[in-house]
């Protein structure tokens, strides 16, 4: 069988759609001839391999709305559908321009079958969001198969929830080999911890933009002691706005752009995890499941329709309180501090979770049994 995967972009670029697309690539690698066509995060078209698979890259002028426009895109994406004649489609989903070329030449492909990989609906840009509603509509009918990384995102999307009886859940998953520990990792785990003799370290982790929701964190912590330590990790548009807002803040430290070796050490010396995300653009929380993986307790925000809440349980895995009240925020960090008891059964459940939800294997089962499934079906 062979199957095209269509994405904005692939490895080595990274994101939490990018990895969902290896891994994908990774379930499928020993019984699907693949390949992938998605945009060059550098100038110029290019073609090269990456652990076997084949990668098209089209190059693009600009980037609008998050959103990358090429004058080339359709022209390749055609004859990479002539040439390959896939059997499966996997379109990973926000992305506009794309499926706008796609469906002009599925039309021509009525044996294709297509699944659309949906990983978040279009929230921050709300005119464009509109605009392609139609254009929205036409990929979930044309779709064999709709997948979402949770089952919350399904019954709040106003889309998915149309489709609902093509939809299935998928979540992501966690790439326990990137995340074991050598010795050196171990090592600067004990630095941190040492550094911080006597105090509760809270990590926190991922783009400096706005729904991420770090200021609210940073605001969150502002009336805590000095018993505790926040780290920040990452960087963004909004990173010199952030440090603005934290000050005076001296329990603060922003740490820039971590390696995976610092994020390693980091998730294993801290005691709660920090994800403050705040709107449902945050459609999963891949670093949330790493974090949870480390046995971390966590404290996330009450997101409707994200799968934030579906990773991380309330009264299970973490704490969640309501959206953007920093004041419950800062009092659920303290409460966590004052009960090492409950972190640690927080932390136990959440390590437990993500073995029998978020793993590789887990993921690469589910991948494996979509595409047999399509097979048993004879179409």
């Amino acid at each position: 069988m062979k199957i095209l995967q269509i994405g904005k972009r692939y490895f080595p670029y990274i994101g939490g759609i990018e990895q969902t697309s290896k891994d994908i690539a990774t379930a499928l690698r020993n019984d699907c001839e693949q390949r992938m066509i998605c945009y060059n995060h550098n100038k110029g078209n290019s073609y090269d391999t990456v652990d076997g698979l084949d990668v098209v890259r089209v190059g693009c002028f600009s980037t609008i709305a998050s959103q990358p426009l090429s004058t080339s895109y359709s022209k390749i994406l055609g004859k990479q559908m002539k040439d390959f004649a896939p059997d499966v489609i996997i379109f990973h989903y926000p992305n506009p321009f794309a499926a706008h070329c796609l469906l002009k030449k599925l039309k021509k492909y009525s044996k294709c079958k297509l699944i659309v990989w949906w990983h978040a609906d279009i929230i921050k840009q709300k005119f464009i969001g509109k605009f392609f509603n139609r254009q929205n509509n036409k990929l979930l009918q044309r779709a064999w198969k709709v997948v979402a990384t949770s089952p919350i995102y399904i019954e709040h999307s106003s889309f998915l929830m149309k489709y609902e009886d093509k939809c299935i859940v998928i979540p992501s998953c966690v790439d326990a080999n990137r995340l074991e520990l050598t010795e050196e990792n171990k090592n600067k785990s004990c630095e941190i911890r040492n550094c911080n003799a006597g105090k509760i370290i809270c990590f926190a982790l991922g783009r400096h933009i706005k729904y991420k929701g770090f200021e609210y964190l940073i605001k969150a912590t502002e009336k805590l002691d000095d018993s505790f330590k926040i780290y920040i990790g990452g960087e963004g548009k909004l990173t010199k706005k952030l440090k603005k807002i934290a000050k005076n803040n001296k329990k603060i430290e922003f740490l820039g752009k971590l390696s995976d070796d610092d994020v390693k050490s980091y998730l294993d010396a801290c005691d709660i995890f920090c994800f403050p995300s705040i709107t449902k653009n945050e459609a999963f929380g891949l670093a949330l499941a790493e974090a949870m993986s480390f046995g971390k307790p966590a404290i996330t925000f009450t997101i409707k329709g994200s799968g934030v809440n579906y990773v991380s349980v309330n009264g299970l895995t973490g704490i969640e309180v309501e959206n953007k009240n920093t004041e419950q925020y800062g009092a659920a960090i303290k409460f966590l501090a004052d009960h090492p008891k409950l972190r640690e059964q927080y932390g136990a459940a959440a390590k437990e979770r993500v073995k029998e939800l978020f793993t590789q294997k887990v993921f690469s089962d589910n991948v494996v049994q979509l595409i047999s499934s399509l097979r048993k079906s004879g179409q």
